[in-house]
């Protein structure tokens, strides 16, 4: 008897580290897997991100007011006490951040920005909302265009005949950008919209 008792005691550990051993690969398969690490963050990848949070807030905003609506201004409520004369409408204000992203962004790419882009409100030529909206979307193209360039050697560097250096210019245009969607978020409440970054996630 107290040789089975011993026989036991010396099987049941060797048959339980078995068990143990056939478990051990699924459950080391069923364990999440390890994410690939990220890249370290640079100071374009950084901007890249920066101009993808105004390009998505402008170009919903400007998508969400009706074409009807493109050539509004505060100007026509004729608000008593109200000082909105000869301010823009809702179209110049969407070309003229498009414009001047082409203005501020064309040095760090190298690419020329077209006479009729300078000025401050984009081509005359530009009516409908569909060009208008092209004409944005191309700029913020050429947003990310130029956040690629920057370096942490060239970023304190003056693009030729400009007195700023490209850091600058490249936070300078998400800058005036965030201004003038302020000013589009009005023109839309306004007129009785909400602009798209306010509404709920279930509206």
């Amino acid at each position: 008897m107290k040789r089975t008792r011993i026989a036991l005691l010396l099987v049941v550990p060797v048959f339980a580290g078995m068990v143990l051993a056939q478990r051990l690969p699924a459950v080391a398969s069923s364990a999440p897997q390890a994410q690939p690490a990220q890249p370290p963050p640079t100071i374009a990848s950084m901007l890249d991100r920066q101009i993808s949070m105004i390009e998505k807030q402008i170009t919903e905003a400007a998508e969400a007011m009706p074409e009807d609506k493109f050539n509004f201004s505060p100007e026509s409520l004729k608000i008593p006490g109200d000082d909105y004369k000869g301010v823009r409408t809702f179209a110049l204000q969407v070309k003229h951040v498009a414009a001047s992203n082409y203005a501020l962004w064309s040095p760090l790419t190298g690419d020329k920005c077209p006479e009729d882009y300078l000025g401050g409100n984009g081509p005359k030529n530009l009516k409908s909302k569909a060009e208008i909206l092209k004409f944005l979307n191309d700029s913020f193209a050429l947003g990310h265009k130029a956040a690629a360039t920057l370096t942490v050697e060239n970023m304190l560097q003056n693009p030729e005949q400009w007195k700023w250096s490209r850091l600058h210019l490249a936070t300078f245009a998400v800058e005036h950008a965030f201004n003038h969607y302020g000013q589009m978020v009005e023109y839309l409440r306004m007129n009785g919209i909400v602009p798209p970054a306010s509404r709920a996630k279930s509206d």
